[in-house]
């Protein structure tokens, strides 16, 4: 029992090095070199990772453990897309670096649109409803 409440330990404590040692190669990458290199992205996920299409994600703040996970899994067909499979195979490791950390540091903040949060009131009855259509 004792034996095996060690390798417990001992296994938790490989995986929890294991995953920082991941974590920090991941943030290895340049911001700068990052948004350089970002260029042939903007058509589909826009200039600070933002998309405007429906079918292409937001970048912007996403962590960067996961977009390399992503752009590795595209790369490599684990992930397909057939654009991306096309834009992500060339990339290096360090190109892939380099992408996660400028979207990561792409950061946005939602701001309150007042003319949104007006509403418009409500039609008393029918006859107003058909009025204020026309």
């Amino acid at each position: 029992m004792l034996n095996l409440n060690l390798q417990r330990r001992a296994a938790m404590a490989l995986s929890l090095g294991l995953l920082l040692a991941g974590a920090g190669a991941a943030q290895a990458g340049d911001p700068v070199v990052g948004k350089a290199r970002a260029a042939m992205c903007v058509t589909c996920h826009g200039p600070l990772g933002l998309s405007q299409l429906p079918n292409a994600p937001h970048l912007a703040g996403q962590p960067v453990i996961y977009l390399v996970e992503q752009l590795k899994n595209y790369r490599n067909g684990k992930r397909q897309h057939e654009v991306m499979a096309v834009i992500a195979k060339p990339l290096s490791d360090e190109d892939i670096d380099h992408l996660a950390t400028w979207y990561a540091h792409c950061k946005f903040r939602c701001l309150r649109n007042e003319q949104a949060l007006t509403r418009t009131p409500r039609p008393q009855s029918r006859r107003e409803a058909f009025r204020a259509s026309e």
